[in-house]
Parts: structure tokens; C-alpha cells; sequence
């Protein structure tokens, strides 16, 4: 499995070569849709992209944990989670992937 990351950068660079937009254009418009993307998940929105998947947010209440090295019971707040799920395209397309 490669360690490669995809960046902002990548992603910047991809929209300029394969859109044709200049660099700056194309670093503009990638932040734009993630900025929109960051923005509408803030607000409780659901962001799902066709063949891609669905972002969202939940709520999770406040609970009792436990410290594994102590055993200690430690109060844990309520707080917002980000949560993804692949659609079937993409789960598809990773597993054959998978297969070569």
C-alpha cells in the first residue's frame, strides 16, 4: 500500500491541468468547495456527492468511560463527530483495487 497523501496542492494541481484554469484559479476553486464543504457540515447539513459518498455530523451524548492503564471512570462530553460513508461505486472501486 503506497504512504503517498493527497493534498490540497494535488488536488489544485489536478483542476489546472485537466480544467485549464490557472494555478491560482484552480487553488482558488478548490478551497472554495472545501471551505463550502467544511461550512455546510458546521451547520448540521448533510454533504453527500454522488459516486463519492456522505458526510455528516453526528451528536453523541455524554458518557462514563473507562482509562485502560488505571480502570479509572472518567466523564466523557457530549460532542460532534464527523462521520463518512463510502458509496457502493467507491467501495467497489477500492475493493478491485484491491485486486491487482
Amino acid at each position: 500500500m503506497s504512504s503517498k497523501t493527497l493534498t490540497r496542492m494535488d488536488l489544485s494541481e489536478a483542476v489546472f491541468r485537466e480544467v485549464g484554469l490557472s494555478r491560482n484559479e484552480s487553488a482558488q476553486l478548490v478551497e472554495s468547495v472545501l471551505d463550502h464543504i467544511a461550512d455546510s457540515l458546521v451547520s448540521g447539513e448533510q454533504v453527500k456527492i454522488s459516486s463519492f459518498g456522505t458526510f455528516s455530523v453526528r451528536d453523541k451524548t455524554a458518557r462514563m468511560g473507562r482509562n485502560p492503564k488505571t480502570g479509572e471512570e472518567v466523564p466523557i462530553q457530549p460532542r460532534r463527530v464527523l462521520s463518512f460513508r463510502p458509496s457502493h461505486l467507491m467501495k467497489d472501486r477500492v475493493a478491485a483495487g484491491n485486486k491487482q
